[in-house]
């Protein structure tokens, strides 16, 4: 387990603040950043709370300024708070109710219903900062989780217990892809799902709340948001809170659980506002010196354990398309599949707008996958490349210029860029168009016709935005 609380610990429900007489008071408020002069010293991430109107104001401490002050970040908005108020300790991390119940629910940082439902009921309450599991409690997968998108599942498989970004910029379809994903593990592999909404907009969190439901996927994910407009302590913890529920899926229910997160860029946004808010130094480009311990934070704990396995699907939002940012090399890092999405593949009407040649897994390997898969994925990607190559050439000159052979691998790995586009399920009430999943070893079999020439007489528009190809050739049949 990941949770090193004891049982008893982890049973304790929330502080009661009407129980406690005061630990300290606030002497300074300087945005969502709160001094607090107290002693003893709680310790590092420790859970206090103030209360003023009816209304409680959790913080959370994250830095000692010397014996008797410390700054708290708060999770919530600081206005009614003031010099001299009272704070009080939980003397434990902020712990959020967790149980069976949780799932088909929309909750903030906190564990506080969103939906207007009321509070689920908690079977126990967990610390959102633990420690990762132990390794010798940690278990390797070696399984594919396929995905019924054609693109992911030969060039980019996901491999349970991974963990996958999806990298690009605004508006190239992460969180239309993430839907697909989440709607893929239910509908195929009857897992369930833990979605985590760091800092995006309130409309795209309504929207997909509302497309979780319309698609019955709701029953069977949590989900988890601090929206954009939320103060950074809530952005910079929101993440954790829906790992909790990830761990406790997996660790209690034994269950294999999909963790998605649109957008960890945001995660990292959030720390750096603490930081300066804290009075840390920036470091690489005004990024907080604590960046990569941070991101650690969150991906230590992302694992597979003899109860079952989280696998993690993150959107990462790339600044100006820049994939040198320190943001986005230090996620990297963690991951074991990389899914670039391009702006230029977008713009040509290509969705997935999955970039094939620069997007890449850890698990491409003959013994891995088995020398077909394998054979055909290098098979393709050559064959777009080559494409890549020519594409300046055709312009200028025109098709009829190139050899036989070139003109003939060009023919090809056009109708192979269009059928790796897809009706997406969840984009079936935008598009009018059916959503399409196609099995791993039907991907294979069409791969292999468009290499070996077998589609050569079929026109283009047949690949486009299809699933398998044996519709398009019922339909090219007299």
């Amino acid at each position: 387990m990941s949770d090193p609380t004891s049982a008893a610990a982890e049973r304790a429900g929330p502080a009661d603040p009407g129980a406690r007489e005061p630990f300290g008071q606030i002497v300074e408020i300087n945005g969502p950043v709160v001094e607090i002069a107290c002693h003893p010293l709680p310790r590092l991430h420790d859970h206090l709370y103030a209360r003023a109107g009816g209304q409680t104001y959790p913080f959370e401490v994250h830095r000692h300024l010397d014996e008797r002050h410390v700054r708290a970040i708060t999770l919530h908005s600081t206005a009614g708070l003031r010099r001299g108020q009272a704070v009080y300790s939980t003397a434990g991390p902020l712990r959020v109710p967790v149980g069976p119940a949780c799932l088909g629910r929309l909750l903030n940082v906190l564990g506080e219903p969103l939906d207007g439902l009321p509070p689920m009921e908690a079977e126990a309450y967990r610390p959102i900062v633990a420690t990762p599991v132990p390794l010798g409690e940690m278990k390797t997968e070696d399984a594919i989780l396929e995905t019924g998108i054609k693109v992911i599942d030969l060039l980019c498989p996901f491999v349970k217990g991974n963990k996958t970004g999806l990298f690009g910029g605004a508006g190239v379809g992460k969180t239309v892809l993430l839907m697909e994903l989440m709607h893929s593990v239910v509908s195929i592999h009857a897992g369930v799902s833990v979605f985590a909404g760091v800092g995006e907009r309130i409309r795209e969190g309504h929207e997909l709340w509302q497309e979780m439901r319309r698609t019955g996927v709701l029953p069977r994910t949590t989900m988890v948001f601090g929206q954009m407009d939320e103060s950074p302590g809530v952005r910079f913890r929101v993440a954790l809170s829906a790992l909790t529920y990830a761990e406790y899926l997996r660790d209690r229910m034994q269950q294999e659980v999909l963790f998605l997160v649109d957008n960890i860029f945001r995660y990292v946004q959030a720390g750096s506002e603490v930081s300066g808010l804290l009075g840390r130094m920036p470091a690489t480009m005004g990024y907080q010196p604590t960046l990569n311990s941070e991101v650690s934070e969150v991906m230590d704990r992302i694992c597979s354990t003899r109860s079952g396995s989280i696998t993690s699907v993150q959107a990462i939002y790339v600044p100006a398309d820049d994939m040198t940012d320190p943001a986005v090399v230090a996620l990297q890092s963690h991951l074991d599949t990389r899914v670039i999405l391009s702006r230029a593949l977008a713009a040509q009407g290509v969705y997935p707008a999955v970039d094939p040649l620069t997007s890449g897994s850890k698990m491409m390997d003959r013994h891995f996958l088995g020398d077909r898969h394998y054979d055909l994925a290098e098979g393709v990607r050559a064959a777009l490349a080559r494409y890549r190559e020519l594409e300046e050439i055709i312009t200028m000159l025109g098709l009829e210029e190139l050899s036989p052979a070139d003109r003939k691998t060009v023919l090809r790995a056009r109708k192979l860029q269009r059928y790796l586009t897809q009706p997406l399920h969840v984009a079936a009430g935008q598009t009018g168009m059916a959503g399409a999943s196609v099995g791993k070893e039907q991907l294979l079999r069409d791969c292999e016709g468009f290499l070996t020439g077998r589609f050569d007489e079929l026109p283009e528009e047949r690949c486009y935005m299809r699933g398998a190809m044996d519709d398009a050739l019922a339909e090219a049949a007299p």
